[in-house]
């Protein structure tokens, strides 16, 4: 089985599209991510002007004690929720990129799979265990490749649940400090 220019044609376009998707998706992830910053940024701004005020109107060392410990609880959660963001953007757009490649990879092995197909069936007489033994290495390849996916899943699905613990566990650890301080 030969490829038409047609077939070729085809595949290049659906190249090019899966490119410029990808390369939009990413785009997206960035613009995300700037945006993140900006506001996190504008808003420490506005925070250090507020907090340079009330540093300022302070009258004796209590106050001051008491405005710092005020300080670091929000600021502590407010560093987890940026984290948070943060990997939510990184997340899914590793996801959109996951999904490409998955959908990529079983249109490669449909087509070899029907590559394979056509030429058992034009393969000549006697060659029935070659091409026999050629299936079962598709086939356990398509097997070893589908565990591994899996695995990734799993892994993948493992680090978030970590994440998502420790992020949760350091935001109670700050609180029940701020509250045991006052």
């Amino acid at each position: 089985m030969s490829l038409t220019p047609d077939q070729i044609l085809s595949a290049h376009k659906a190249n090019v599209e899966t490119l410029f998707g990808l390369t939009s998706k990413a785009f997206e992830g960035v613009e995300k991510l700037v945006e993140l910053n900006v506001t996190a940024s504008r808003a420490a701004l506005n925070e250090a002007a507020q907090h340079t005020q009330a540093v300022l109107s302070i009258k004796d060392a209590q106050e001051l004690l008491a405005l710092q410990a005020n300080l670091f609880q929000p600021l502590a959660e407010k560093t987890a929720s940026y984290s948070r963001h943060l990997y939510d953007i990184a997340s899914g757009t590793t996801a959109e990129f996951g999904k490409a490649f998955e959908t990529h990879v079983t249109e490669a092995r449909k087509n070899f799979n029907a590559l394979l197909e056509s030429t058992a069936k034009n393969a000549p007489a006697g060659s029935e265990s070659a091409v026999a033994i050629m299936k079962n290495a598709v086939s356990a390849a398509n097997s070893a490749f589908e565990s591994v996916q899996k695995a990734v899943k799993q892994a993948s699905d493992l680090a978030e649940s970590n994440f998502n613990t420790v992020t949760t566990t350091a935001t109670e650890a700050v609180k029940t400090s701020g509250n045991a301080k006052r």
